[in-house]
């Protein structure tokens, strides 16, 4: 977005687009971009929420510059320590020397160990206020969403969350910053595959800050990445609570790991299964080839799973033993799962997604199918009958 947006009552959006990155955290593909949102309130004093990432402060600075029209900046509000939302800190307080800093207790030594800064901080508590002379700030701290020192701001006078990552989304803006101004299904898919990716392992914590925030008149939502909220609030705060409950919807994800095809047959006999049995939400995805944050955004959003993997090197296939890893890392739950493998001079990866199944917990689903070379018309029925009772299972 090429110039400051007016967003509330004194308040302007002076956030960033960035195209460049193509790997968010160094790990997750950006083909739409993210945004970095960031504000500042121009009241009685004057406050910036948040800032940009550090090679993006030549755009962030000319937007506070035309929103501050000369008066200088007194505050800035840290929601959030990671560095795609601090990055310029250093570079604006050497921009604004008596610039003083707002974080809790948590945010302090980060400043410190990040950016040399120990003047001009001040901590404040959970549930603390601040008022800027028209405008009157409240912080909570929201631990854990998703990093120990998280926190949101919100102005009572205009009824604004800033919510930094939490309700967040991938997606740089595409003219529309707000949730009236484009499509739902456009936003949407970029916010779940972001908690998917960012958020879920916290899902708990969500819980808590949501019923934290729940006794707040909250009218607008901005985060700090992906679409504002100001049309329908409930819309976004349904999708979070669903999400960290993990509720889901009726659908099934099929995930395999194959070298030569062999293992791929067996995905597509159960996909057989589950279409037969009725599911119109299926997803089948090669986990060598297919974005691992596009089956990760699947699996949070579908009840039935089913991995498929045949042996390597003993082992179960990388790219399918990958997915596992961040699977039980993010603590999934209220899913059925069926599993099954393929094996040449040794097994091994049916053995490994029982380990898998074990540590995870779900509920199974069978039959187990485990294949020696190329399935045979019986492995292939048995891996229909898994697809037909993984269909009744999310039904």
């Amino acid at each position: 977005m090429y110039k400051t947006l007016s967003v509330a009552k004194d308040t302007w959006w002076v956030g960033v687009n960035d195209y460049e990155t193509d790997l968010f955290e160094s790990l997750w593909p950006l083909p739409q971009g993210v945004a970095y949102n960031a504000y500042v309130i121009s009241a009685g004093k004057t406050v910036a929420v948040d800032t940009v990432k550090g090679s993006r402060f030549d755009d962030y600075i000319d937007k506070v510059l035309s929103v501050l029209d000369g008066r200088p900046l007194d505050y800035l509000v840290v929601n959030h320590m990671e560095p795609d939302h601090s990055g310029v800190i250093s570079c604006l307080k050497r921009t604004y020397p008596d610039l003083q800093l707002i974080g809790n207790a948590k945010t302090v030594p980060l400043l410190k160990e990040y950016h040399g800064i120990v003047e001009g901080v001040i901590q404040v508590k959970d549930g603390e206020n601040l008022d800027i002379g028209g405008h009157l700030l409240t912080f909570y701290t929201i631990p854990m969403v998703h990093w120990p020192e998280s926190m949101v701001t919100f102005d009572g006078t205009t009824r604004t969350l800033f919510s930094n990552d939490a309700f967040g989304g991938y997606g740089a803006h595409e003219g529309g910053i707000f949730d009236d101004e484009k499509p739902r299904e456009r936003w949407e898919g970029e916010m779940l595959r972001y908690y998917s990716t960012i958020v879920a392992r916290y899902s708990g914590m969500v819980q808590t800050a949501l019923k934290k925030l729940s006794g707040l008149d909250i009218a607008n939502i901005y985060p700090a990445h992906g679409t504002l909220f100001r049309h329908d609030i409930r819309q976004v705060i349904e999708l979070y609570d669903r999400w960290s409950k993990q509720e889901t919807e009726s659908g099934v994800v099929v995930a395999y790991g194959s070298m030569y095809g062999n293992t791929r047959r067996m995905a597509e006999a159960v996909c057989r299964g589950v279409a037969e049995g009725g599911v119109k939400n299926l997803r089948l995805y090669d986990a060598a080839r297919a974005d691992t944050s596009l089956i990760l955004s699947d699996i949070w959003r579908y009840k039935g799973l089913v991995l498929l993997g045949c042996t390597y090197n003993t082992l179960l296939f990388p790219a399918l033993d990958a997915l596992c890893t961040k699977l039980v890392n993010r603590m999934p739950k209220k899913r059925v799962l069926g599993i099954g493998g393929s094996y040449s001079w040794s097994k091994g990866a049916l053995d490994a997604l029982r380990a898998f199944a074990d540590t995870v917990k779900l509920e199974k689903i069978g039959p187990e199918v485990e294949v020696f070379a190329a399935p045979t018309e019986a492995d292939l029925e048995q891996c229909v009958e898994l697809g037909r009772n993984m269909a009744k299972a999310v039904l």
